[in-house]
C-alpha cells in the first residue's frame, strides 16, 4: 500500500469512528455494536503504526493515553472561570431573582436551569477545528493545562467542524457505575477508596500517567462556549451551538420562563436526583439572556445572574465521640467534633467542625450525645443539635478549654470575639499553620510544598519559620531520603521556591499572614503602597481612611510590623531575593474619577471587564444597579433599562469618549 492510499484509508477510517464516537458517547445511540467499533479501530492503530508521519493530534488513536507528564504547566484563563453563589431555598431564590429584577426592571426573567454536575470545571480551547488545550479551574485566573488527559476522554472530541477560536466550557466527572466499579479494584488492590465521584473525577484528571486516566472512563457535560467571531445571545444558544459542534451537553438542561416553571424543576429534580446515573448536588439558573447577564454584572468571585441551588441536606443520627480544639495560624482555637462514622450524601462522616465554645455551649452539645448531622452544600460536615434523650442530662456539661492544646499557654478571649485565641508567637501549631498558608496556592503557590511535606519539614526541625523555606535546599540529603520523596521531587520542589521568590508584592503580603489581611485586601495595599517599605511606615490613620480596610483591619497591620520578629522575618526574606514590590499597575488615587462610582451598560468598543479594569486602577468604584449616589452610568449602544433610570435620576450619562476625556482632566 502506498503512503497516499494510507492516507486516504486512514482519513475514511477516522471519519468513520469519530461519527461513530459521538453516536456512542455524546448522543448516546450507537449504530454499530463494540465488536465492529474494536476491529475498525484496531485497523486505524495497525495503518498509523505502519505510516507514523500520518498520525496527527486530533486522530481518535491518541485517546488512549501513555505520555508521562512531570508536572502540569499552568495556563492563564482569558476569561476567568468564577465560582456561583449558593442558595438552599426557595425563597432565597425569590431574593435572588428580586436582585436580578432590579436590573431588568421585570421579575418575570427567563432563566436556563442546568443539573449541577458533581464533578470539576475544564476549559477546552479549540483553534483551527482542533482540541489545543485542557485546563483546570485552578483558582479561577490560573488553571493547569491538563491537555493529554483531556485528550482521553471519549465523549471530548479532538477535532470539532469550525475553524474558529473556540473556548468551550463544562464538568468532568465519573458516573456512578464507574465510580463504584473504580473504588471495587481499589478495594481488591488494598488501595485507599475515593471518598465520592468528584474526588475519584479530580484524582484523576491530575494523574501523571495518562494511561490511567483513559481507563477509568471519565466523562463531561459542556455548557458555555465563547467564540468571539460568532457571538451568541443566549445560555441556551451557547448550549445548542455546543451540541452542533459535536460535543456533550445535558440533555435535562431546560429553559424556565416563569417562576412557577423554575419552582417546578427544582421539585422534580430534588426526588428525581437519586435516579441519575450521576451525581448532583443542586441545580443552576443562569439568566438566559447574555446582554442581560452583562448589565447584572459580576462580584470580584461570582456572577450576579447565576445562581447554584442545593438540595437541601440529608440529616442523620450519630453518635458525638469527643470534642476537640484545634490551633489556627493566627492562634484563633477551632474546636472539632469526633463522630461515630455515618454515611451521609454518599460519603462517610467522622468529624466535623463545632466552630467556637459559644457554638457548643448554645447548642448544648455533650461527649456522648446523639446528634443530628448534615451536609452543608452536600459538602462541609455540620452538627445541627443533640437529641435530649432521656440519657442526655446524665451526661456532664462541657467546658471549654482555658489551655492551647499545643503550647499549654493559657487562651485569651476579648469583649468583642466570640473566638479564643492562643498568644503565644512561639505555638508549634501556630507556626505550622502559618507555613502551610506561605506555601499555598493564594499566597508563594509552592508546589511540592503541601500540608505533609511542611509537617515533616517542621517535625525533623529542617524549617521553623517562613524564612527557612528558603534554604530547603541545603537540606537535600535528609530530604531526598522521606517516603515518595525522591531526587526528581526535591528537583521540582526547589524550582518552585526560586520562582516564588518572583511573585508580587500582594502575593508575599498575603502569605506573611497578617491578621484580617485576605488576598483582596493584600492588593488593594500593593496597589496603593507598591512596596512592603511603604507599607511598613503607613499611618494608622492613613490605612483606616482607605475604603476597604477599616479600623480594625489598619491596627492590625499597624500592630504587626511593631513587633520585632516580624521586621527581621522581611528583612531575612529580602537576603533570600524575595520579591516585595508590586509588579502589576498602581491604583491611581490622584486621578480625576478617583472614589467615583460608574454603572457599565450597553454595548461598548470593548468588554466590560476593560473598562472596569481601568476605572478601578484609577481609584474607582464599578457597581451594579443606578441609585441616586451613582455618579456616572457609563453607556454604549442598546443601553436599556439602566439608561433609562440614570435619567430619571439625573445621573450624569456618559459614552466613551468622554469617559476618556475624563480620565485625562478634560
Amino acid at each position: 500500500m502506498t503512503k497516499e492510499q494510507a492516507s486516504k484509508l486512514i482519513n475514511d477510517l477516522r471519519e468513520k469512528l469519530n461519527e461513530w464516537a459521538k453516536q456512542y458517547y455524546v448522543l448516546d445511540n450507537p449504530s454499530v455494536d463494540d465488536a465492529e467499533y474494536d476491529k475498525t479501530i484496531h485497523q486505524l492503530i495497525d495503518l498509523e503504526n505502519q505510516f507514523p508521519e500520518l498520525i496527527t493530534s486530533d486522530s481518535i488513536t491518541q485517546k488512549v493515553g501513555g505520555i508521562i507528564s512531570d508536572k502540569f504547566e499552568k495556563h492563564t484563563h482569558k476569561y476567568p472561570m468564577l465560582s456561583l453563589g449558593d442558595i438552599f431555598s426557595w425563597d432565597e431564590f425569590i431574593n435572588f431573582n428580586k436582585q436580578v429584577a432590579k436590573v431588568t426592571d421585570t421579575e418575570n426573567n427567563e432563566y436556563t436551569a442546568e443539573l449541577k454536575i458533581d464533578g470539576l470545571s475544564i476549559s477546552l480551547i479549540y483553534k483551527g477545528g482542533v482540541l489545543q488545550k485542557g485546563i483546570t479551574r485552578g483558582d479561577g485566573k490560573v488553571g493547569e493545562n491538563v491537555t493529554t488527559n483531556v485528550k482521553t476522554i471519549k465523549s471530548i472530541p479532538l477535532s470539532i467542524p469550525s475553524k474558529d477560536e473556540i473556548e468551550i466550557r463544562g464538568e468532568v466527572f465519573l458516573g456512578k457505575k464507574e465510580f463504584a466499579k473504580i473504588n471495587e479494584e481499589r478495594l481488591l488492590n488494598g488501595e485507599q477508596l475515593f471518598a465520592n465521584p468528584r474526588n475519584a473525577a479530580a484524582g484523576t484528571l491530575r494523574q501523571l500517567d495518562s494511561k490511567i486516566v483513559a481507563e477509568r472512563n471519565l466523562d463531561a457535560y459542556l455548557y458555555y462556549y465563547f467564540n468571539e467571531n460568532n457571538p451568541i445571545n443566549t445560555q441556551y444558544e451557547s448550549i445548542n451551538q455546543i451540541k452542533n459542534l459535536g460535543l456533550k451537553i445535558n440533555k435535562e438542561t431546560k429553559i424556565c420562563k416563569t417562576l412557577e416553571e423554575v419552582k417546578s424543576y427544582i421539585e422534580y429534580y430534588t426526588k428525581k436526583r437519586n435516579e441519575l446515573d450521576y451525581e448532583i448536588d443542586g441545580i443552576v439558573f443562569k439568566l438566559n439572556d447574555k446582554k442581560l447577564q452583562e448589565e447584572v454584572g459580576y462580584t470580584a468571585k461570582t456572577p450576579k445572574w447565576a445562581i447554584a441551588y442545593k438540595f437541601p441536606a440529608e440529616v442523620k443520627q450519630t453518635k458525638l465521640l469527643d470534642i476537640f480544639p484545634t490551633v489556627g495560624r493566627t492562634g484563633k482555637i477551632t474546636y472539632n467534633a469526633k463522630l461515630e462514622p455515618v454515611q451521609i450524601a454518599g460519603t462517610t462522616v467522622s468529624a466535623a467542625s463545632l466552630n467556637n465554645a459559644e457554638y457548643i455551649m448554645a447548642k448544648d452539645l455533650r461527649i456522648n450525645s446523639i446528634v443530628k448531622v448534615k451536609k452543608a452544600g452536600d459538602i462541609i460536615p455540620e452538627v445541627i443539635s443533640a437529641i435530649k434523650d432521656e440519657n442526655f442530662d446524665l451526661l456532664p456539661i462541657w467546658e471549654k478549654d482555658v489551655q492551647c492544646p499545643a503550647c499549654n499557654e493559657l487562651l485569651e478571649k476579648t469583649s468583642t470575639e466570640v473566638d479564643q485565641f492562643c498568644v503565644n508567637f512561639n505555638c508549634p501549631a501556630q507556626i505550622l499553620r502559618s507555613l502551610e498558608h506561605f506555601a499555598s496556592r493564594g499566597a508563594a503557590n509552592i508546589v511540592g510544598l503541601g500540608g505533609q511535606t511542611i509537617k515533616k519539614l517542621f517535625e525533623e526541625k529542617l524549617i521553623t519559620n517562613i524564612a527557612d523555606i528558603f534554604k530547603v535546599e541545603e537540606h537535600k540529603e535528609n530530604i531526598i531520603n522521606f517516603e515518595k520523596f525522591g531526587e526528581k521531587s526535591f528537583e521540582n520542589l526547589i524550582a518552585s521556591i526560586k520562582e516564588s521568590k518572583n511573585n508580587s508584592f500582594e502575593k508575599t503580603l498575603f502569605g506573611l499572614g497578617i491578621r484580617h489581611v485576605g488576598s483582596k485586601t493584600a492588593l488593594t495595599l500593593a496597589q496603593i503602597y507598591k512596596n512592603i517599605d511603604n507599607l511598613k511606615n503607613a499611618t494608622y490613620e492613613e490605612l483606616s481612611s482607605i475604603e476597604s480596610v477599616g479600623e480594625v483591619l489598619a491596627m492590625s497591620i499597624v500592630d504587626w510590623f511593631k513587633i520585632e520578629s516580624n521586621l527581621q522575618l522581611i528583612n531575612e526574606l529580602k537576603s533570600f531575593d524575595v520579591n516585595f514590590e508590586y509588579l502589576g499597575q498602581a491604583k491611581n488615587t490622584e486621578s480625576t474619577i478617583s472614589e467615583k462610582s460608574f454603572v457599565i451598560t450597553g454595548t461598548l468598543s470593548e468588554s466590560r471587564d476593560y473598562f472596569k479594569d481601568i476605572i478601578e486602577l484609577n481609584n474607582g468604584k464599578v457597581i451594579g444597579s443606578v441609585s441616586k449616589k451613582t455618579d456616572y452610568v457609563l453607556a454604549g449602544e442598546n443601553a436599556g433599562s439602566k439608561l433609562t433610570k440614570a435619567e430619571e435620576l439625573n445621573v450624569k450619562v456618559i459614552n466613551e469618549e468622554e469617559f476618556f476625556a475624563i480620565l485625562k482632566g478634560e
